[in-house]
């Protein structure tokens, strides 16, 4: 594992001190890594401010975006750091063309960052339909067509459904929106880090996703990812400093945007954001994206395993490529009881859609597992007569 242990991954998250945390979906906690290469920065520029060498912005930038470019398999030029899924679902959605008429497929129980950047273009004729989440990607695949219409002019789908887990089939969507000449827009805010993604292989055009959840970065930054060929065909909306060639040179004004994704880093960022994500990226290649993965699912699956044998349902794909995301429910306990329940013994979980949702990340143990399981088994045996 590339020189480091599960164990030693586990005794750099403070958190594990205090918390079984297994709501990675949501946010994950900062790992000392990431603690100790910001307080290192923040120190040298206390005393250099600007001049600072210890990290500088054009070296953080690079090993951000080609880090990210290795991880999805396209080039670091068509990746821009932004804040978070929102705001790079609002630089697409803003920015294509369309007309009265058109329609725009989106994911029922879709998470509002892939549902509120679109609402807009209902006021100028454009209708928004949704497709059901079905229970696997067989069905997904059957059904997906029946939904699609000679108008249908965007298809945006999240790689993951935030509350379920489920994993949309992606490279089958891409293929068919290219064939009929449908913009593929994905949310890779749950995908990216917990799924292999190969954005061309895929024939995703657009994807924004944030950085606090599977790649363990801090609140506040994530990733916008825009083909080279969909990027000139799109009007950018909000122009500044960093949006034009030669940024660095403010006089005389240019018209001439950059001709990469980072002309959507149009003003001064957050660096500490930048220090503290790339730290974490380097954790995660340092551990093998493919391994930490696999990590993540055999945790998972532990969990899922333990969970029926207490008679939990959970949901289940019948398809290869499984997720992160694990949810369960007991048709004779209160899944929003169970969450609260948990919480008192500092297990952190979620309640989704009637379910209590479960997220392990590559600093969770199975020992740690076995404690959560204990604890419902203990509830369980409190509250079942």
């Amino acid at each position: 594992m590339n020189d480091i242990s599960w164990e030693e991954i586990q005794n750099l998250f403070p958190v594990n001190q205090e918390l079984i945390w297994l709501n990675n979906c949501g946010t994950t906690p900062a790992s000392k890594i990431a603690v100790n290469s910001v307080t290192q920065f923040l120190e040298e520029y206390s005393r250099k401010g600007v001049y600072s060498t210890i990290q500088t912005y054009s070296e953080t930038k690079r090993y951000i975006l080609e880090t990210l470019a290795k991880l999805l398999e396209c080039s670091a030029n068509e990746l821009s750091v932004v804040h978070n899924t929102s705001e790079g679902m609002n630089f697409i959605s803003h920015g294509l063309s369309l007309k009265e008429n058109d329609e725009i497929l989106l994911l029922e129980n879709e998470y509002p960052s892939n549902v509120y950047p679109w609402e807009h273009w209902e006021e100028k004729g454009v209708r928004i339909r949704f497709i059901p989440n079905f229970e696997n990607q067989e069905k997904f695949l059957q059904n997906f067509p029946r939904y699609v219409t000679k108008n249908t002019k965007v298809v945006s789908l999240s790689a993951v459904h935030w509350c379920t887990g489920f994993v949309i089939p992606l490279q089958e969507i891409g293929s068919f929106c290219e064939e009929k000449e449908i913009e593929f827009v994905v949310d890779g805010a749950q995908g990216v880090g917990n799924i292999p993604i190969n954005l061309k292989r895929m024939k995703i055009g657009y994807m924004p996703f944030s950085g606090w959840k599977w790649l363990l970065g801090p609140l506040g930054v994530g990733g916008l990812y825009i083909s080279q060929d969909k990027l000139q065909k799109l009007k950018l909306i909000f122009k500044g400093t960093d949006s034009v060639v030669h940024s660095e040179e403010y006089l005389p004004y240019k018209k001439e945007l950059k001709s990469g994704t980072d002309r959507y880093e149009f003003s001064t960022a957050n660096f500490n954001d930048w220090v503290y994500w790339k730290a974490s990226l380097g954790l995660l290649q340092k551990i093998g994206w493919e391994k930490a993965m696999k990590r993540i699912w055999e945790l998972t699956q532990i969990l899922s395993i333990e969970l029926q044998t207490l008679g939990f349902q959970v949901n289940t794909n019948s398809t290869s490529q499984p997720s992160g995301i694990l949810t369960a429910w007991h048709d004779q306990i209160s899944s929003q009881e169970l969450v609260r329940y948990l919480k008192k013994q500092n297990i952190i979980t979620a309640h989704r859609i009637g379910k209590i949702r479960f997220s392990p990340h590559v600093y969770n143990s199975e020992e740690q597992i076995q404690k959560v399981i204990d604890s419902i088994h203990k509830y369980i045996s409190a509250n079942l007569v």
